[in-house]
Order: C-alpha cells, then structure tokens, then sequence
C-alpha cells in the first residue's frame, strides 16, 4: 500500500518494511525484511548483462533493490550466516555472469544499532569464510568485496557514515596493487563489463588492467 502511495512528484525511493513481533511485552525485528524499490529509471549493468545472455544471480536484498530488474535468479536470504552459505554453494553451480551478493547484517544490525562488539565478530566471522571461499574459486573467477556507504557502529549516531568503502579484489589472475581513490562506484561496474565485455555505458572507468597480472 505504501509503495503504492509513494510515487509521482514526491516518489520515495524505497519503502522498506521491517517486520516486529511482540515477545514477552517488548516488540523485536524478526529477519523477514522486505525492500519495495522503484524500478530502476534506466538501463543498468544487470539489464545489459541479462541481455547479453549472462546469468545474474542475486543473493540477499539485491533482487528487491532493483525490483527484479536485470535478475536471472533470486536467492532470498535472512541474515549474514545464510547469505555467505548460499554464495558459497552457488561456486560449484555452472553458470557464467554475476553472482551479486549482499551481506545486510552489518548495516541493519549492527551499523545503525551501535554495536561495536557485534559488528567485529561479523567481521571475524566473514574474515573466516572469505578464505574458504576464495579456496574453492576456480582459476577464472574474481571476488570483488565492497559496500555501497559507510556504517561506522563506533559512530555518535545510528545514520550511514561518510568514510570510504573498500575495494578489495581475490583471483587467481589478480595481483598485488593499489586501486587508489576511485571517483565514482561505476567504477566497480565497468570494471565487471569490461571483464564479461559487455558493451554499456556505466560513466565509470574499469580498474581490470590495474589489478590482473
């Protein structure tokens, strides 16, 4: 109803719902988080991927951000631990393309929530999977690790931050190099047109050659 209402002059980008129930007198999240998004108002990577004839797999919230645009197949998740699980079973699936995952936990949870403790064993934890993962990548596949804004739970107050975000690249074709201070996140999407060389204009510049031997 509220996406619904939520279009036109004074559109809202999405409207994300946040479902509670009540426990013992105290009303508490439950994981079933849902994101109506606005359908993306022109072509992206994704598109221009699935057109292609890519496979764009989407892991997490990615298919509600872009309201299914561009996907081939969606894999809803409810917290870190089952997102880095299906992208870990999703390496021994045959497929050529994108597997765009999402890890919503440190934003939702523990980003905006303060929880600095929290926030440091996630990280542990994905420190952990990241190495098990990248052990089962094959010879040509690259992992790109990023974020989309900044959620410092060490913050005074619970919005996104305004530090960078990392871009940290892991392949058997990758080798040691500083990326520097890219200026545009299109950059990480041109870098991923050029590797599938797909034609689209993403208004970034592609950091391939910079970081593969």
């Amino acid at each position: 109803i509220a996406r619904k209402m939520l279009v036109g002059k004074h559109c809202v980008g999405r409207v994300i719902a946040r479902p509670f129930v009540e426990v013992d007198g105290k009303y508490v999240r439950t994981k079933n988080r849902h994101d109506f998004s606005v359908e993306p108002t022109g072509e992206t990577m994704l598109d221009a991927m699935k057109a292609s004839g890519l496979d764009v797999l989407a892991v997490g919230k990615i298919n509600d951000i872009f309201a299914g645009r561009g996907i081939t197949k969606y894999y809803p998740t409810h917290d870190n631990n089952e997102g880095m699980a299906v992208a870990r079973s999703l390496i021994s699936e045959d497929f050529k393309g994108l597997c765009f995952v999402n890890l919503v936990d440190f934003d939702m949870v523990f980003g905006h929530r303060n929880d600095i403790d929290g926030y440091a064993s996630a990280l542990s934890v994905f420190d952990k999977w990241a190495e098990d993962f990248a052990s089962g990548m094959k010879d040509d596949d690259i992992l790109l690790i990023t974020a989309d804004h900044g959620c410092d739970p060490g913050d005074n107050s619970t919005d996104h931050t305004r530090e960078y975000v990392p871009i940290l690249a892991v392949g058997k074709s990758i080798k040691p190099a500083n990326l520097g201070i890219r200026n545009t996140f299109s950059d990480v999407a041109a870098t991923i047109m050029e590797i599938f060389g797909v034609n689209y204009n993403t208004h970034g510049t592609s950091f391939l050659k910079e970081m593969t031997i």
